[in-house]
């Protein structure tokens, strides 16, 4: 039962968290305070989970000990379509090689000090509204820190060779033998998301998203790749904007028109519409709702690298983001990688000289790309990715011209190969001076 100011004396019927009141210390699993340590441990488990959006979009791995985990690249497999007689088979392509990722070099962590432990054990608020910070916490910080990761691949290859201003596209350099993963540019996509723009400029950015996944789907089966767990994740305003796709904005709109006729929002239930999404009725206002398209689904998030990262963790995950102009992140689960030493840690200790209870919850993980061609950017003009020049030229971080027009070098990229390494080369020149390739195979 809590203790309020009219008990008198604390006895140990008082305080169902301790079993020894008059010890007054935090103690181990046997000893006094037995039970908040793992109370609250659970508690920062559950927001943790509860707010974390990208780690179960990835694949993910735990290991019980050492810094790096590395994957396999399979070998290939050769075909002879007519095999004869003393002609030696010679197997394919057999080299092991793996793709190694590694752990951040420290962990993570989210603590707080409190200087009376007593008050956050008999008021459930408190303690409550702590843990879920903590857990809010850590797990805002792994979002972004996966979310740049899925960027990253989205501009990763190995086909590029040479410099950045005179080099060309060798497929045979992909060990896998697989073509480079699309870039989606659009100048439509700059009106994706932001509500100063006008109903008919966000509108057609939110369709030119969805043909975006099409398109995708398209491009993972020309590859082989797997077509299931593919994700779109948009920002807020943007995942609204696809929600009302076919609300009535007008009066035409709204009663129809010999030009409009009639309205059915594609993303409420509507049967006409394929019963894309939910009645209007339902809000879907929280992170975990979600959109189906065509076997994609949408999301949203405020975590997504459509500005430039800092403290987000190392030096690899702050990138010069909104210099590149991403408004969306497209990807099926197998582009990245995600890697835990631990999960989550809580530590807390008793300072008797400051009079103080220091609590720390923290937890080791790394990131890597997996497979680069499985993720792709949805990108609009900026002003750090266009150019006066009408021609294209390679290494300047240049995709749009000034008049918002793709550069025709680049307008196949959202099909992948040749195209799309140029284009995805642009793109690693503007990420700035913490870029650099990591998807490089290990013999």
């Amino acid at each position: 039962m809590p203790y309020t100011a009219g008990d008198g004396d604390l006895t140990a019927g008082m305080l169902g968290m301790r079993t020894d009141v008059a010890a007054g210390v935090s103690g181990g699993a046997a000893g006094a305070n037995k039970l908040w340590l793992p109370i609250w441990s659970g508690e920062v488990i559950n927001a943790y989970d509860q707010y974390n959006v990208f780690e179960n979009l990835v694949d993910a791995r735990n290991i019980a000990s050492g810094l790096v985990a590395e994957f396999p690249i399979t070998g290939t497999v050769d075909l002879k379509a007519a095999w004869n007689a003393g002609e030696e088979l010679v197997g394919g392509d057999s080299k092991s090689q793996t793709i190694a990722i590694k752990l951040d070099k420290r962990p993570m962590a989210a603590h707080f000090e409190l200087d009376n432990v007593d008050l956050m054990v008999t008021q459930w608020e408190y303690r409550s509204e702590l843990a879920r910070q903590a857990g809010l916490t850590l797990a805002n910080a792994r979002d972004k820190q996966i979310a740049a990761y899925v960027a990253r691949a989205g501009v990763e290859d190995l086909t590029w060779s040479g410099d950045a201003a005179t080099g060309t596209v060798d497929a045979a350099l992909d060990p896998r033998g697989v073509s480079n993963g699309p870039v989606f540019l659009n100048a439509k996509f700059k009106h994706l998301g932001v509500s100063t723009s006008s109903t008919t400029n966000r509108t057609d950015a939110a369709l030119a998203a969805l043909q975006a996944i099409e398109d995708f789907f398209v491009y993972l089966q020309e590859i082989n790749a797997p077509t299931d767990g593919v994700t779109l994740v948009v920002t807020p305003r943007a995942f609204q904007d696809i929600r009302a796709l076919g609300v009535a904005r007008t009066f035409d709109h709204l009663y129809g028109s010999a030009s409009s006729g009639a309205v059915h929002p594609m993303f409420a239930g509507v049967a006409e519409m394929g019963s894309l999404g939910a009645p209007l009725g339902m809000g879907m206002n929280n992170y975990g709702d979600r959109l189906e398209y065509m076997g994609a689904t949408i999301l949203k998030s405020s975590h997504l690298p459509v500005s430039n990262f800092s403290g987000v963790g190392e030096a690899r995950y702050n990138l010069n983001f909104g210099n590149a102009g991403i408004k969306g992140i497209l990807f099926q689960r197998s582009a990245v990688g995600s890697l835990s030493l631990m999960g989550l840690k809580v530590d807390t200790v008793d300072d008797v000289r400051r009079n103080t209870t220091f609590t720390v919850a923290s937890m080791m993980k790394g990131t890597g790309v997996l497979r680069p061609e499985c993720a792709a950017l949805l990108v609009g003009p900026t002003a750090s990715n266009t150019d006066s020049d009408a021609t294209f030229a390679q290494g300047a971080g240049k995709l749009f011209t000034n008049a918002e027009a793709v550069f025709s070098g680049l307008d196949g990229a959202h099909e992948g190969g040749a195209e799309a390494a140029a284009a995805r080369n642009e793109l690693r020149a503007l990420l700035g001076g913490n870029f650099t390739r990591e998807f490089i195979p290990t013999a």
